[in-house]
């Protein structure tokens, strides 16, 4: 299911920061009194009652300053609420209502976005009376909760999943395979979006970071429709300084989440860097069906052997995530840029195909019989069944008398040998460990 993203919004030190990581759990964002301590958004990915969402801190919210760093921080906010699939709007009981608020407020009033107005500091029922006076604001029924304490977090976060829950459905009624086109700035994935249709749908620039938004384009290829989503280059979250930068990062995060396969661009000439390998490990841990391609091949002195040693050095780097096809392109020449959508259908296929129980215990079960689980205690720990619940990605469940013994490199050990004997390319595996 895909995530909505949940902006929170307000003047300085209403405590934005207090309720982002309240939600959290952890103290992701510097908590201070000073206003303006949380200048740059920041985004986390957060879970409330199996739905899944992205939350984003923004600076404080100060509409008609002159001053560049409050410039900054009001288009922060604008470009949070532009991108955000609802919007939290913080206001401080202890304050009332200020001028700041109402300015604000009367932004979101032009918003057609879910908001929810959060009035923080109400530590107590005998502060309650204070929630009335911001009905004046005029963007509904105000929440009142203590992000410090966490008093109503619980109420106002089942209030906030039902907002996006009609939007989570949308998305999941698109047939058509979307490709999500990753990888670092100026990598060429402009450039690759217009080979594949054969058009200049996207500007193509030597300089990085040209594409600050995603944008989706449409092509048949031998008769099936495919979505391409040429996404914003990502970088290191220290290195987003600039706010349009985040919100290239907001919006390639989105992409890879409600795509189906992952295009994950390497330069030739640079090299595979932490960067790279950062940007694979994005994609993955969203659970995306991915392929690498290689794109500027073309620049590249060639003998015999060339592409088959560089790809073993990439599947070194790679790691636990050696998996993943790669493809050799060039997007200047077109140079086997079409082997990049084959691949991804054959990914997207082998990510919705399931194996029959009977196949998966009459292969698994002799394999962990000779090489079974070392345990960590004196119990010895016995795998009986083996079943694939689901699909997309897919998950494979074993049932054992002791499955919190079972250690993480024989989940590895297992998942190696799914892969060596029923595919799975480029897809992600779950392993869970039931109770007999």
């Amino acid at each position: 299911m895909s995530r909505a993203i949940v902006a929170i919004v307000g003047r300085p030190n209403v405590g934005k920061s207090t309720l982002f990581n309240r939600i959290l759990g952890v103290r992701e964002a510097i908590v201070h009194d000073l206003p303006g301590v949380t200048r740059d958004r920041k985004y986390a990915e957060a879970e409330w009652a199996g739905y899944r969402f992205t939350v984003v801190d923004t600076g404080g919210f100060v509409p008609d300053s002159d001053d560049v760093f409050q410039k900054a921080i009001r288009e922060q906010a604008e470009i949070a609420i532009e991108e955000a699939d609802v919007v939290v709007f913080v206001v401080d009981a202890a304050d009332g209502i200020v001028p700041l608020d109402r300015q604000l407020a009367e932004i979101l009033r032009k918003t057609n976005k879910p908001v929810h107005l959060v009035v923080n500091k109400i530590d107590s029922a005998r502060r309650e009376l204070l929630v009335h006076e911001f009905h004046g604001l005029g963007v509904g029924e105000p929440h009142s909760i203590s992000a410090l304490g966490g008093r109503q977090i619980g109420d106002f976060l089942d209030v906030v999943c039902k907002s996006f829950k009609a939007s989570l459905k949308d998305d999941e009624e698109e047939t058509r395979i979307r490709l999500a086109v990753i990888g670092k700035p100026n990598v060429g994935k402009s450039s690759l979006v217009n080979a594949l249709l054969g058009v200049n749908r996207s500007v193509v620039s030597d300089i990085p970071g040209t594409t600050r938004d995603s944008i989706d384009s449409v092509f048949k290829y031998y008769g099936d429709e495919v979505v391409l989503v040429d996404t914003a280059g990502l970088r290191k979250k220290n290195r987003v300084k600039e706010s349009l930068e985040f919100f290239s990062a907001l919006r390639t995060l989105r992409s890879i989440d409600h795509s189906d396969v992952a295009v994950i661009l390497f330069d030739a000439e640079r090299g595979v860097d932490k960067q790279d390998l950062h940007i694979v490990e994005t994609a993955l841990e969203y659970r995306r069906p991915s392929l690498i391609a290689v794109n500027k091949w073309d620049v590249v002195e060639k003998d015999t052997n060339t592409a088959r040693d560089y790809e073993r050095v990439i599947r070194d780097k790679l790691g636990m995530y050696d998996y993943l096809p790669i493809v050799f392109i060039s997007a200047l020449t077109k140079q086997r840029v079409t082997k990049i959508i084959e691949v991804a259908k054959d990914i997207h296929a082998e990510n919705h195909r399931r194996i029959g129980t009977s196949r998966l215990n009459e292969i698994l079960l002799p394999i962990i019989q000779n090489n079974p689980p070392v345990s960590s205690s004196p119990k010895e720990i016995k795998i009986k069944y083996i079943t694939q619940p689901k699909s997309g990605p897919p998950v494979f469940s074993f049932f054992c008398n002791e499955p919190k013994l079972v250690q993480e490199s024989y989940r590895r050990f297992l998942m190696n040998k799914i892969r060596e004997h029923f595919g799975f390319q480029g897809v992600p595996i779950t392993i869970a460990f039931r109770q007999k």
